[in-house]
């Protein structure tokens, strides 16, 4: 037996989160070829790496495939409910950072803050018959921020591929979506409403609750040692 640790298998996320175990003394890698999702690790007994997408990481942390894992903050926040019953957080690690807004078109020179997009969207209901369409991927945190900020008269519209985009492609009115510098929202003639910040993302390292721990406890304590991380929860 062994524990599982999940970590994003490709890209900038991927090799930050190599960085970040390598300052402790743990050496994740590759293994194979590019297109093979194996990997080793070095310096730490008893852990096996388990490499996945950022956006499965969540699920299988909840199910407890796997005993810990890397992946943004947001995205388990998004993909879990309750999210907080279901895994701990042991480590902010300090990149991946982003943050989950509101943005509206630019043009929109009366819309500032939520109480103002919340206006909007009533008088846009009254107007076209049908609510205002906000284009996101992250559908519970921005419905669970929206309900809780008062703002009603919208629906949520699923965007899979530019978020940023939706608004000129006339297929949304406003977006939720993640943003490092804001260049891109303004590229695309959007603004961040002033009170539209739903989460300030960044990598974390969480530990699974429902994750089979009762032989790998003594690991777990030596490698969160090793890691400067609690091991309680």
């Amino acid at each position: 037996m062994s524990i599982k640790l999940g970590v994003p298998s490709k890209g900038r996320l991927m090799e930050q989160t190599f960085e970040w175990f390598a300052a402790r003394g743990v050496g994740l890698r590759r293994t194979g070829s590019d297109r093979e999702y194996a990997g080793a690790v070095e310096g730490a007994a008893g852990v096996e790496l388990v490499l996945l997408s950022a956006g499965e990481i969540p699920r299988e942390l909840a199910a407890g495939r796997i005993h810990l894992g890397v992946t943004g903050s947001d995205l388990v926040r998004d993909k879990l409910a309750d999210w907080s019953t279901q895994v701990a957080e042991l480590a902010l690690m300090g990149f991946g950072h982003a943050d989950l807004i509101i943005a509206v078109p630019a043009c929109w020179s009366d819309v500032d803050t939520l109480e103002d997009l919340d206006a909007a969207a009533h008088a846009f209901r009254a107007a076209h018959g049908h609510r205002l369409r906000i284009a996101t991927k992250y559908h519970r945190l921005v419905r669970e921020f929206l309900t809780r900020e008062g703002v009603a008269d919208y629906q949520l519209v699923d965007s899979q591929g530019a978020t940023e985009g939706t608004v000129k492609n006339l297929t949304a009115e406003a977006i939720a979506d993640i943003t490092s510098s804001g260049e891109t929202l303004r590229a695309n003639h959007l603004k961040i409403l002033s009170d539209g910040l739903i989460h300030q993302s960044q990598a974390t390292l969480f530990a699974a609750r429902h994750a089979d721990w009762a032989d790998e406890r003594a690991t777990f304590e030596a490698f969160a040692r090793q890691l400067g991380v609690s091991a309680d929860f």
